[in-house]
């Protein structure tokens, strides 16, 4: 029976959902979200503050502040109210306001940003008003995310050895690209392992992380408006761009079937099936990481009125995804 007094202390890590029944193809899915920040986004959280503690970056009187789409916000709100630091998220109006409330209930503040940066879109205007707040005043410190290295390292330690402990044979690994510390930790670990893992990045259609044209792009999570400074392509052996209603058809697919994840997971197991599914699976072994799961999205993804204003009437006339056709554009590396 696990006893704990630190919320951290507990995050499952080896359950995994077999998505063959759902989809007709063997996906063996990741289940990251059951934890008390409800994604793998803890794992990075606890990465970076813990080493920010070791290096004496932050003190007693340091107020945590980083920008954050809502995962790692909460993750961040979870950590900081354990430990005791004040923590200023700063996000934009795409977060979820299931997210929003989820931060504030742990006692952190949140500051929202409605104005797009002209080159950086929303995540320009959040990283400028970071800058600026720690310009004003030497209490805050920025754990920077989109460029500290314990955001790939936690995943290089915890989340890979993971995988690799479970299926020891394994052959393709599908990661979702955001900030791109989970795909680069798993991609850097699995480059050294005793056999060869097929590395593939699922993309979010309308994200710069890979070069491609921006584009509009509702749901929070996966995909940036600049290119990630954590992104080593040299590790990178495909990359699939997913468009939004894939995703969400996705989503809803598995809801049907009793599992509510959210959008991350929607885009993974989207591009992973589309990948699967014009390729030769026999004796191929495939997992995919899913990030989140779906409460934080009942008010976008699960509601009816949401779906069919961004995405017309034949969004909510169909919620199966394209298996067995082409669901994404493939980039090989």
């Amino acid at each position: 029976m696990p006893v704990i007094s630190v919320p951290q202390a507990f995050n499952e890590e080896d359950l995994y959902v077999d998505l063959r029944p759902i989809f007709r193809t063997s996906l063996f899915l990741k289940c990251e979200g059951f934890n008390f920040a409800g994604s793998i986004k803890l794992k990075t959280a606890i990465e970076m503050v813990e080493t920010a503690e070791w290096d004496g970056v932050l003190t007693p009187e340091s107020i945590i502040v980083e920008s954050s789409s809502g995962n790692l916000g909460v993750a961040l709100s979870v950590i900081a109210a354990s430990k005791g630091y004040r923590f200023l998220c700063v996000t934009d109006s795409r977060c979820n306001l299931a997210t929003r409330l989820m931060m504030e209930a742990l006692g952190s503040q949140v500051h929202i940003i409605s104005t797009q940066n002209p080159h950086g879109g929303f995540l320009g205007a959040r990283i400028d008003y970071v800058r600026a707040l720690c310009d004003s005043d030497e209490r805050y410190v920025w754990l920077s995310q989109y460029t500290n290295p314990s955001n790939w390292k936690a995943h290089y330690r915890r989340t890979a050895p993971e995988i690799a402990r479970a299926f020891p044979r394994l052959d393709v690994l599908f990661v979702g690209a955001g900030t791109t510390g989970t795909l680069m930790g798993c991609a850097r670990y699995f480059r050294e392992w005793h056999r060869p893992v097929r590395i593939v990045a699922l993309d979010s259609a309308g994200s710069v992380s890979f070069g491609g044209p921006p584009g509009r792009r509702m749901i929070p999570g996966l995909g940036m408006s600049m290119r990630p400074p954590l992104l080593d392509e040299s590790y990178v052996d495909e990359v699939i761009h997913v468009e939004e209603v894939n995703t969400i058809r996705a989503c809803r697919r598995l809801a049907r079937h009793g599992f509510l994840f959210g959008g991350s997971t929607g885009t993974v197991v989207s591009g992973a099936m589309g990948w699967l599914n014009q390729h030769d699976t026999r004796d191929l072994t495939a997992v995919a990481i899913a990030p989140d799961l779906g409460e934080r999205y009942l008010d976008t993804i699960y509601q009816s009125n949401w779906l069919q204003a961004l995405y017309g009437q034949d969004m909510l006339d169909s919620d199966e995804p394209p298996v067995g056709s082409r669901t994404a554009d493939t980039h090989p590396r």
